[in-house]
């Protein structure tokens, strides 16, 4: 399964596209609020319950990519962007014959363990490539490729929604919709797969930016012991925790935040909510990604983490009392999100270097497994609980949202401790990296 190296005069620009088509396709997870009130409707859940899909999904997107990182290195993104095809679309198959027999673990099966373990390898499978083709801007061409997991969602939400007035929001109407889902992803995701191509030796261009190679590299297995690994593991862990929270209950939350107020949100408008969240989290990736090209990842990150803890605060204190308020401040945070998603394959690759930056991206992801279950647990658990104790509107958030400042401040000083990886963890000497890169070219 390896892809065709790209021949003399082909542009780096159409590598984007390969990735875009597959994180389009994989992003429909940021859709998956507007699947949980029809669910919990259709089959009797709780809102902690429907949850469910989507925190295995993470948690799988985290391990897969973790586990199989090594192997997308070795045999390059054309094998990872089919392994992620098949499972991700074969997951949605599975959960619509979960659906149409109301058998709600074949739902969590499907969707959340096979669907998240093409989640994991679909996400990762272009990150090194496009890392090698453009060395000399990485957050922007990552960010170019990220921006489509966050973007998936701005499709997927009103097709989502229009799917499910059109069939019906009963179980035989969701089992179509993920029928439908499963089978238009797969065509899709080819179009990645017969497009991406890997750059002929170092120097993929003939600009005369940097070689992929440049500068310190550490292999995987030595980057895993060091504490700038483990400082970003919880850096993005934090982000990724306070996001995912509004995120995955969408819809519901901005439902009861103004359930009480004058201007209700009715669920079209709540599907038009979490639309507007997936652009913030789309635009976000590109945009703050390409800004840490100019200011540097630290820095990026002290805005990420600092500024979203006081949005978290604006929103907690203010937000029910405002909808213009609610949502700018749930924009700038999914925006921040996006962003942190985008700009840590740079962050990585600015530490340890290019050599196995593939490798390394796949472990660290692992603290969005962890974040995929905080979050959304977090939101869930304690507006279920506040909601039995007889509390409604925006004070079923309250606590939760307090959690996330906190969880925000430590990611903030984590980010802080984050320093150049000592010599005793690089291989010894860059061009033995180049050398391992020329023997095996389809890992590029």
């Amino acid at each position: 399964m390896s892809p065709p190296v790209a021949p003399p005069g082909w542009s780096r620009w159409l590598v984007p596209p390969a990735a875009l088509s597959v994180h389009l396709s994989i992003g429909q997870a940021y859709a998956w609020s507007v699947f949980k009130p029809p669910l919990e409707s259709a089959l009797g859940l709780s809102g902690t319950q429907s949850a469910l899909p989507f925190q295995l999904g993470i948690v799988m997107l985290g391990l897969s990519a973790a586990f199989g990182g090594t192997f997308v290195e070795r045999n390059g993104p054309r094998w990872a962007m089919t392994v992620a095809l098949v499972c991700f679309s074969s997951g949605f198959l599975i959960a619509a014959l979960g659906a149409a027999t109301e058998q709600y673990w074949l739902i969590v099966f499907g969707y959340g363990f096979v669907g998240g373990t093409g989640l994991g390898i679909g996400y990762i499978s272009p990150v090194s490539t496009l890392i090698k083709w453009f060395p000399d801007r990485p957050g922007m061409a990552t960010g170019i490729a990220i921006m489509g997991f966050g973007g998936g969602a701005l499709i997927a939400s009103p097709w989502s929604a229009q799917m499910l007035k059109s069939f019906g929001s009963d179980s035989s109407g969701i089992a179509l919709a993920f029928l439908v889902h499963g089978l238009t992803y797969a065509v899709f995701m080819t179009l990645g797969v017969l497009l991406v191509r890997v750059p002929r030796g170092e120097k993929p261009t003939a600009s005369s930016g940097p070689s992929a190679l440049d500068g310190v590299q550490v292999s995987a297995r030595n980057a895993v012991r060091t504490p700038q690994f483990w400082c970003l593991w919880i850096v993005l862990c934090m982000n990724v925790t306070a996001g995912i929270g509004i995120l995955e209950k969408a819809a519901p939350m901005i439902t009861d935040f103004f359930a009480d107020t004058s201007t209700p949100v009715s669920a079209s408008a709540a599907a038009g909510f979490v639309a507007l969240l997936s652009a913030a989290n789309m635009a976000g990736r590109i945009g703050w990604s390409s800004t840490s090209d100019l200011i540097g990842r630290k820095n990026i990150y002290r805005v990420y983490l600092g500024v979203g803890a006081l949005m978290y605060a604006l929103i907690a204190w203010l937000g029910d009392s405002s909808k213009p308020l609610f949502i700018l401040g749930a924009l700038v945070i999914l925006s921040f999100y996006g962003g942190g998603f985008a700009t840590i394959p740079a962050y990585l690759k600015d530490l340890f270097g290019t050599y196995q930056v593939g490798a390394i991206h796949g472990r660290l992801l692992t603290a969005w497994s962890t974040a995929g279950v905080l979050g959304p647990l977090i939101v869930n658990w304690i507006a279920d609980h506040q909601e039995a104790a007889g509390k409604h509107g925006s004070s079923l958030y309250g606590l939760s949202f307090l959690i996330m400042i906190g969880l925000l401040a430590v990611g903030f000083v984590a980010n802080e401790f984050v320093r150049p990886v000592d010599a005793r963890h690089h291989i010894p000497a860059p061009r033995e990296a180049a050398d391992v890169a020329r023997q095996q070219p389809e890992s590029a």
